[in-house]
């Protein structure tokens, strides 16, 4: 038995510290099995892409339960263990190994393998999830990477960003209405689309990290921003995220809209407890959690009337009917059991109503004739 099967099997499946040490210093003593180490946690990052995971899911997640040089050791292997696909890689794969965290982490060999460790035991304990595309290999189920973003997208990410980047809230609040408008005509114009052509479009889903902290008041928010773009959100508060079904050029604008939606939550929530303080009050977490909580509830109850509006024509509500059934029956076959959860910690008057004037404040557009 090799110096590494000898330190993974005392160390990954057990609890005990000690024995954990004990890995770390066989390890530390054998310069040899170095690149025996490294080639098991590959191996590992493959078996976490085989239970559904993928590289963002799993960054997330050692963030959250270890250090950040365990998120530095992670993604040094997820990028060599993807190196071997080039190219041919899942959709959306691409843009995640981008964000990936470079550089290399410098300890002892004691504490390099102790992390090591550490990290291979969290790998090997994460559970099968629902899966939310291929795994790379499959090549059968690729799809050509196109040359980049669909122009509209590119208009409306622009847009969203320049409102979160504006100091004056009138401005924010009409770039954000424009760029919902483009949402909702690009959404309408691929429905049409494809029941013209009889394309054959299908339901995908993508998962989207909701973190701590107010991950509840989070959840609220896409799953609001998910439903009034005919999209499903199941929230799995265990591991940090929410899984989004629907068409792709919904999933898009699904994305990128609670994403700033939640930026521009955050800073009017930021002014709001700022205004408070001038007038004697300390910064509370229960003001915050009611913030965010009638944020999410007012920007849902907002965004439904806007999409009720833009999509009352008569000759689309058939073909819109339709992708609604297939999202729905596509969510049910992912998550055959779902349960609902009941929300605490609304009890701050200040922050319910000062949510709900910055969900006011993010302007939705009025209805518009959809594209035909």
């Amino acid at each position: 038995m090799s110096t590494v099967e000898k330190a993974l099997a005392g160390a990954l499946y057990v609890a005990d510290d000690s024995a954990l040490d004990t890995a770390a210093s066989l390890l530390a003593a054998d310069r040899a099995a170095d690149a025996e180490l490294r080639l098991r946690g590959e191996e590992f990052v493959r078996r976490a892409w085989e239970r559904g995971w993928q590289p963002a899911d799993a960054v997330r997640i050692v963030r959250r339960d270890l250090d950040e040089h365990h998120v530095r050791l992670v993604c040094g292997l997820i990028a060599e263990e993807t190196k071997r696909y080039g190219e041919r890689l899942p959709p959306r794969w691409s843009a995640q190994l981008a964000d990936l965290e470079t550089g290399q982490w410098r300890a002892d060999r004691f504490s390099y393998a102790t992390a090591v460790l550490e990290l291979y035991r969290l790998l090997v304990r994460l559970p099968s999830i629902e899966p939310v595309g291929p795994v790379p290999g499959a090549s059968a189920l690729y799809v050509a990477p196109s040359a980049g973003e669909p122009r509209m997208l590119t208009r409306i990410r622009a847009l969203l960003a320049k409102a979160e980047a504006t100091g004056y809230p009138e401005e924010a609040e009409a770039l954000t209405a424009k760029a919902q408008e483009l949402m909702a005509r690009h959404s309408i114009d691929e429905a049409v689309l494809a029941a013209q052509t009889h394309r054959a479009d299908a339901p995908a889903a993508r998962r989207i990290g909701v973190d701590a902290p107010y991950e509840t008041a989070k959840a609220i928010l896409l799953d609001a921003v998910a439903s009034a773009n005919r999209c499903r959100a199941v929230w799995n508060s265990g591991f940090g995220f929410s899984t989004v079904v629907g068409f792709e050029a919904d999933l898009e604008g699904v994305e990128l809209l609670y994403t700033s939606l939640l930026v521009q939550g955050t800073a009017a929530m930021t002014r709001a407890e700022a205004g408070q303080r001038a007038g004697g009050r300390k910064r509370t977490k229960t003001f915050r959690q009611s913030f965010l909580m009638a944020y999410a509830s007012r920007l849902g109850e907002r965004l439904a009337a806007a999409t009720n509006s833009v999509t009352a024509a008569e000759d689309l509500l058939p073909v819109l009917a339709s992708r609604d059934v297939a999202v729905t029956d596509h969510a049910d076959r992912m998550f055959p059991r779902t349960t609902s959860t009941r929300v605490r910690g609304v009890t701050d008057l200040a922050g319910w109503e000062h949510g709900t004037t910055a969900a006011d404040s993010a302007h939705m557009p009025k209805a518009h004739p959809p594209l035909t």
